[in-house]
């Protein structure tokens, strides 16, 4: 069966996953993917570049060992709060108007779009076309083939901080992969997880990572407001390390213990009666602890005292600063299909209640879909950005107006790459 293997990785505050599939006629089939604690990169950008290049090397390689294959160009994520977007329109006359609108048209129209005063520190990250206009008729999603003199079209333009990116950039080639293009975050989770009638309706995808959260709306079929949030599920686990005086890490169990199903999370208390005998059993607010084996030897805890009292607080805060985005971006009588919650954040427990009575609108949680091969381990909300960056690399990878392509010459990573691999393996040979 022939299709191409792409090779997505997302590099997040919390983790870095590679994902590698093979995608063939839209469909996803999973060979590798692997899940590394991510160390060196803060709310999106590289802060340590040493050990994001450690971290990086590391989820692509146990990818690799996975899939039997050996990657040379990815396509990566690129977030933090340094991303912006603003809403573009290019005008052209059409090249030949005896003949049909061509391929070519269509570039040079999307190119006067790009045509934006950019300050010197920022890329284009995307060029994303809303809809087209012939000749005054709105709405065209795909003008090619048609007639007409005059094109027009709407672009959605998410741009980035140059450095960032090349910071990004350095770290894979050090690694000795190419990127092949860089993808918002949250653009790429939205290709995981939206169904095309929740575009068409209009929906908000609101991807919460551990530092944090991005927001892409879609209007009629097509993205219309991209942003990040410099807030994530991080503050909850922030909050409960505060809260019950504890490290870091033994709240981050908690907090995960917690996002189980809640029939798994309370103990039974049985109720005897003065002859020894059980009477009926009563589930209890206590939540028992021993099994996750906390360095602080905390036993039992309130359930009540750390949802209601800790958590839910802090992820008001956090649905409230998404619902003042959404009305910042101006698109928020325009969303009938609600909000769909992705991302490792989207399964904290309480988050579904606390959007709904916050925003006041559906709410669902987004899995990737339509996956084949090994999908038990990547079904997952905290997989969605990887799984988009697959997607988005099948659309891409023949090349495409609407994807950011470093001005940097390729073809080194791939050298480096196997001098790599030959130094591991004389040095697996050395006792």
């Amino acid at each position: 069966m022939d299709g191409k293997i792409i090779v997505g990785i997302d590099v997040g505050t919390y983790k870095a996953v590679t994902v590698i599939a093979k995608v063939t006629e839209n469909i996803v089939n999973i060979l590798g993917a692997s899940e590394v604690k991510s160390k060196g990169i803060r709310k999106g950008q590289v802060v340590d570049i040493e050990e994001a290049v450690g971290v990086i090397n590391n989820s692509l390689e146990s990818a690799e060992r996975m899939a039997g294959y050996s990657a040379s160009h990815v396509f990566a994520s690129i977030g933090g709060s340094q991303i912006e977007c603003q809403n573009s329109r290019g005008v052209v006359a059409v090249s030949n108007p005896q003949a049909e609108i061509s391929n070519q048209d269509l570039a040079r129209v999307i190119d006067a779009a790009k045509a934006v005063s950019l300050p010197s520190t920022r890329d284009i990250v995307h060029v994303l076309p809303r809809n087209y206009i012939v000749d005054g008729q709105e709405g065209i999603k795909d003008p090619t083939g048609m007639s007409g003199t005059r094109l027009e079209v709407d672009t959605h333009i998410i741009t980035a901080n140059s450095v960032s990116i090349r910071n990004m950039d350095k770290a894979f080639s050090e690694v000795g992969v190419d990127v092949d293009s860089f993808a918002f975050s949250g653009y790429a989770s939205s290709l995981a997880v939206l169904s095309d009638t929740e575009k068409e309706l209009g929906v908000i995808l609101v991807d919460i990572g551990a530092g944090t959260t991005d927001i892409s709306i879609y209007v009629e079929g097509s993205v219309a407001y991209s942003s990040v949030l410099a807030i994530g599920s991080r503050h909850v686990t922030n909050d409960l390390a505060i809260g019950l005086r504890i490290s870091l890490e033994s709240a981050e169990k908690i907090k995960l213990f917690l996002s189980q199903d809640p029939s798994k999370r309370t103990i039974v208390v049985p109720d005897e009666s003065e002859d020894g005998e059980e009477k009926e059993r009563r589930p209890s607010d206590e939540i028992d602890l021993t099994h996750l084996n906390l360095s602080e030897e905390i036993r039992k805890v309130s359930q009540k005292t750390l949802v209601e009292g800790i958590i839910k607080p802090r992820l008001n805060e956090i649905c409230t600063m998404i619902g003042m985005e959404i009305k910042k971006s101006g698109f928020a009588g325009q969303t009938p299909a609600g909000i769909v919650l992705t991302g490792g954040g989207a399964l904290t427990a309480g988050i579904k209640e606390s959007a709904k009575r916050t925003l006041a609108m559906p709410v669902r949680i987004g899995v990737p879909s339509n996956l084949k091969g090994i999908v038990d381990e990547i079904s997952h909300p905290a997989f969605s950005t990887a799984i988009g960056l697959i997607q988005y690399g099948a659309r891409n990878s023949s090349g495409g107006g609407s994807s950011f392509r470093l001005p940097i010459p390729k073809g080194m990573g791939g050298i480096s790459k196997i001098f790599k691999k030959a130094f591991n393996i004389i040095k697996s040979f050395i006792p």
